[in-house]
């Protein structure tokens, strides 16, 4: 059985939705650029592709991939999209390497596009009438229920985790702010400029501007400004969740080109890193952001390791509560866990950051000369997913 290894990995910056440098380039442009990207660096022939799987989120269907395609000339290639939400994306690498473990593809980019800013507004008509109308309305991931609401997560996710965890609203605020210095850092060391294409993006105005840099991580934040945010929600007694300790809401896209390791050796490609083992788990909606927990030692027992053998990990900061519950549940050293920022920093471009992730990891474990990274993250109807990379 062949492995499946990564030879390539990009993204585009990530731009703060609505009012951001993204905000006027649709998704099929972000697929767009991505792909090509990716099947330039592959330096393989256009016709040894055989499939582009991209995950999307909230936009009442279609197929980026296969339009993607379409545009970037690869007229022969299938395009399929998927959706997980939040891990839309490592399960577009998971069915990637399943394919390619399979012996029925060989080669497939995967990963995932974000445009929040451009999610279209749907509507639904009510049940039993003949124009009666839904406004606003959105397909549900889960029973709504007063516990686990499915259209915030903010309780459900990121207020449900802190009590259950026992996470004040100081270790949320201080999580962040670690998030955002460690963001900052790694933009000024240049530590993703491997990873980024940099966007000619139209703004509001009609003109265009070099689009190069993450843009939500904030400089100039502190533990004083953090600790000033509003709770988001003050009926509720003790809520401690706030707009600080809380990922953004983003732009962006990434994918990953996947081969068969015959390929890689056939083609005299370098892989930058192999994929070990992949895992997705469900929990009761409530519990949602506790799911990595469970999610971590599935695919560990996959891949037969043990905590102490991943040199990086990626938890996603959907809140600071999921990985702050997570490191503690699991033992994990915090310094090791998100070195480059994550979502309450470099924000959270939904079906694109399971993608980003796994692409930072890569860029980064490689300059660490190697070794087992992880990437977990929860998504919405209570579950999560989680890849093992073995980074060379």
């Amino acid at each position: 059985m062949p492995d499946a290894v990564i030879v390539n990995a990009v993204r585009t910056p990530i731009g703060t939705a609505f009012r951001g440098s993204l905000t006027e380039t649709p998704p099929e442009d972000l697929a767009r650029i991505v792909l090509a990207e990716a099947v330039q660096r592959s330096q393989l022939d256009p016709a040894a592709f055989d499939d582009i799987v991209l995950a999307e989120s909230n936009y009442g269907g279609g197929d980026l991939a296969r339009h993607a395609a379409v545009e970037a000339g690869l007229t022969q290639v299938p395009g399929q999209a998927v959706n997980r939400h939040c891990a839309g994306s490592l399960t577009a690498v998971q069915v990637a390497a399943g394919a390619i473990h399979a012996g029925m593809d060989r080669v497939i980019v995967a990963g995932g596009v974000q445009s929040s800013s451009l999610n279209p507004v749907q509507r639904r008509r009510v049940v039993g009438t003949a124009d009666d109308w839904i406004e606003d309305w959105a397909s549900p991931a889960h029973p709504d229920t007063a516990e686990a609401p499915n259209r915030d997560m903010t309780i459900t996710v990121g207020w449900n985790t802190a009590v259950e965890a026992g996470i004040s609203r100081e270790d949320m605020d201080a999580w962040a702010f670690r998030s955002h210095r460690r963001a900052v850092e790694a933009i000024d060391r240049g530590a993703f400029d491997d990873e980024i294409i940099p966007v000619r993006a139209r703004q509001r105005d009609g003109s265009v501007k070099d689009f190069a840099t993450d843009e939500h991580p904030r400089r100039s934040t502190s533990m004083d400004k953090l600790a000033s945010l509003k709770p988001i929600h003050p009926e509720i007694e003790g809520f401690s969740i706030t707009a600080g300790n809380s990922s953004g809401v983003n732009d962006a896209a990434a994918t990953l080109t996947v081969v068969s390791s015959d390929v890689a050796r056939a083609e005299r490609l370098q892989p930058l890193a192999t994929v070990r083992a992949w895992a997705n788990v469900g929990a009761q909606p409530r519990l949602n952001g506790l799911a990595v927990i469970d999610c971590v030692h599935r695919v560990l027992g996959r891949a037969r390791l043990r905590i102490s053998d991943v040199a990086l990990w990626e938890i996603n900061e959907a809140f600071a509560s999921v990985p702050i519950a997570a490191c503690r549940a699991l033992g994990i050293d915090e310094a090791i866990v998100n070195t480059s920022g994550s979502g309450c920093s470099l924000g959270h471009p939904v079906a694109a950051s399971g993608a980003r992730m796994l692409t930072t990891l890569t860029h980064e474990l490689r300059r660490r000369e190697g070794g087992y990274a992880l990437a977990t993250m929860c998504a919405a109807g209570g579950q999560a997913g989680a890849i093992v990379l073995e980074v060379h």
